[in-house]
């Protein structure tokens, strides 16, 4: 199993569609989870077409309603679960106990193994006690700054085992910038 992970398009605040280069990279994926900031459902039509799609609700997006869209996801992937939100805490700014009574207080038994969230720009992975945390970035607005590419990322699980990668897009396509794996018990 393979997702598509993306988050913060921003969309139509900074382009008109997705970068060509994402719709190539997710065109072979299983599914596509958006973290949250797409602004229009258009985006979630454009990616729907490629793969099943899931999108938490950002907070631009509180205007909008379709029934891909929801505050957050709780979805199993072989024997992994997998959380979707916006908003979350970044491990490098938060204790692990924190991390995990918000997921506790976010989600439902069983609790996410992964969450994938988007708000910050920031693109990073952590793994937190047996909790993968996973930001894709914007591919739009990297790190809050001005229009340029940015980040995606991808989530590969295999039985209990999920690894996560965050990609650079380029003018050419996408390169990994990070990669982490781990087996939950």
């Amino acid at each position: 199993m393979k997702l598509g992970l993306i988050a913060d398009t921003h969309i139509p605040g900074t382009t008109k569609t997705l970068w060509p280069q994402i719709v190539h990279a997710f065109s072979e994926v299983d599914g596509i989870l958006h973290a949250g900031d797409l602004w229009t459902v258009d985006v979630i039509d454009e990616l729907a077409q490629l793969a099943p799609t899931h999108v938490a609700t950002g907070n631009g997006d509180l205007e909008l309603t379709d029934k891909r869209l929801k505050e957050t996801w709780q979805l199993q992937f072989d024997n992994v679960t997998v959380g979707l939100v916006h908003e979350f805490p970044t491990a490098r700014r938060r204790a692990a106990d924190y991390l995990m009574r918000r997921r506790n207080r976010l989600f439902r038994a069983p609790l996410p193994n992964v969450i994938v969230y988007g708000h910050t720009h920031y693109d990073e992975i952590h793994l937190v006690d047996q909790l993968m945390c996973v930001n894709p970035g914007s591919p739009t607005l990297p790190r809050n700054q001005d229009l340029r590419h940015g980040t995606i990322g991808f989530l590969e699980i295999e039985g209990r085992r999920a690894t996560a990668t965050i990609s650079q897009i380029t003018s050419d396509g996408i390169e990994t910038i990070h990669e982490k794996t781990t087996e939950f018990p």
